[in-house]
């Protein structure tokens, strides 16, 4: 009886088996007789990965360069992105903002090779309204006077009071690339100051006493000569030039020269020889 049970259930198993090797050659035939009239796509997987591939080369292309502070490896000699070896390399992936600075600062150094060399004149006459106009005037006729022009500018997180008037924001300030939270009032709001990249009183001593009074108006006004800073960077600076105080934060020396000496040549200045020697040393490392 045992033995009968025994050759009952081998005689099963052999049986399935047999049919699961039958469904496997026939699925097996089926894929071979499809195959052989294109009717199955075995380059799915290839497709896919090509154009994988090709979405972040396009992706690439249209990003802006990689900034000193968005990447943690630059330093005085660059760095590379570390994300960089694992990316193909395309003829669109060239940053272009380098290239950009390097234009200012070339133009900066030929600008400043044309500017006369000469000592100051004296300090005589020299009167901040009386010379430049009041502080501030609305120069460009757009109903703002210009310290809020370029606080709005400047700051972000802004609130206004009208279409004009700044009473909050934030501003990293260029000089020291810390972070200063303005409110306006009588206490408060000399913690952000708006300062003449060529002071007022430097530019009296190197040509402006020649301008005409909407000249120096204008220069006085000029959003190029204008940044929104914190309040210690511009009472340290006082009327000082590029041989007398440099911003604090090192990276921004080379547009803050940049700006002195457009300033210069467009308002037809002069430098002084200690002046022009720390201009030059600040744009031959830009």
């Amino acid at each position: 009886m045992t033995s009968n049970r025994r050759r009952s259930r081998t005689r099963t198993r052999t049986r399935t088996a047999l049919g699961s090797l039958g469904v496997v050659v026939a699925v097996a035939v089926l894929g071979a007789l499809l195959h052989a009239g294109g009717l199955l796509d075995t380059d799915t997987d290839t497709d896919t990965a090509t154009h994988t591939d090709a979405a972040p080369d396009a992706t690439r292309s249209a990003m802006p360069a990689p900034t000193a502070s968005s990447d943690p490896t630059a330093g005085a000699g660059g760095g590379a992105d570390a994300s960089s070896a694992s990316r193909p390399t395309t003829a669109t992936a060239a940053p272009t903002a380098p290239t950009t600075d390097a234009a200012a600062a070339a133009t900066a150094r030929r600008q400043l090779a044309a500017l006369p060399v000469k000592g100051k004149a004296p300090a005589t006459g020299y009167d901040r309204e009386a010379r430049f106009g009041t502080a501030w005037l609305d120069v460009d006729h757009n109903g703002c006077d210009t310290r809020n022009d370029v606080l709005a500018r400047d700051l972000t997180e802004l609130e206004r009071q009208g279409p004009c008037k700044v009473l909050r924001g934030t501003l990293v300030s260029p000089y020291t690339g810390e972070r200063v939270d303005f409110v306006r009032g009588n206490r408060t709001s000399t913690l952000v100051q708006v300062d003449h990249v060529v002071a007022l009183e430097n530019a009296w001593r190197t040509g402006a006493q020649q301008l005409s009074q909407s000249e120096r108006e204008a220069l006085a006004n000029d959003p190029v000569n204008l940044f929104a800073v914190d309040g210690h960077s511009n009472a340290q600076k006082r009327s000082g030039d590029a041989a007398t105080w440099l911003p604090a934060d090192t990276a921004f020396r080379c547009t803050y020269v940049e700006h002195q000496v457009t300033v210069k040549t467009t308002y037809r200045l002069w430098v002084a020889p200690a002046e022009r020697d720390a201009m030059a040393r600040v744009l031959d490392r830009c």
